[in-house]
């Protein structure tokens, strides 16, 4: 295993060990359920690369997404009525965008908006912390969703976190294919 391969899989990881109390604080009830393993569903899979675009096939208030060939689950959103190519990122508290697609949807921040220290996959950086009005996909649509907006060199890709997936009746992985219930 290369030494850049070795430092890209302790970032991802410390990504996510760090995201863990921030989402124990928000939904401790998921945590909980995730950790005991109860509820005969399977544990979602924790995805914290770039995304491909990927179709969804939906129906009704169900949307089921194919995994790429890298294991990620991604889609076409609709953020504020906009479409946004989106990956689902379990490891994500909130929804996280870039100041591009901020704008795009409607968005429109101040350099003094960006209050929040965060930790992603590649270190600390600065958000704004935002809420987005609607956010859909296939028949599923969920309102005032807690966002935050990090710069463009920071985020290229939006990340669809647990302030969207926790709204959701279920998720989960099926053979290789996220299903998301409303």
């Amino acid at each position: 295993m290369t030494m850049l391969r070795k430092l890209v899989y302790a970032g991802a990881f410390a990504g996510l060990a760090a995201s863990v109390p921030v989402l124990y604080e928000n939904n401790p009830e998921l945590v909980e359920r995730l950790l005991a393993g109860r509820g005969g569903e399977a544990a979602p899979v924790v995805a914290l690369a770039q995304p491909e675009r990927r179709g969804e096939m939906a129906s009704g208030r169900t949307v089921r997404l194919d995994a790429d060939a890298r294991g990620h689950f991604s889609g076409d959103f609709r953020l504020n009525g906009r479409t946004v190519p989106a990956m689902i990122d379990t490891g994500a508290t909130v929804v996280a965008i870039n100041e591009t697609t901020a704008r795009r949807i409607g968005l429109y921040l101040a350099r003094a908006d960006f209050t929040a220290a965060v930790e992603t996959a590649n270190g600390r950086a600065m958000a704004a912390p935002a809420t987005i009005d609607r956010l859909e996909i296939g028949g599923i649509e969920v309102r005032d969703i807690r966002a935050v907006v990090l710069e463009d060199e920071v985020l290229t890709s939006t990340l669809v976190g647990m302030s969207f997936l926790s709204r959701l009746r279920r998720y989960q992985v099926e053979s290789g294919t996220m299903v998301l219930e409303q």
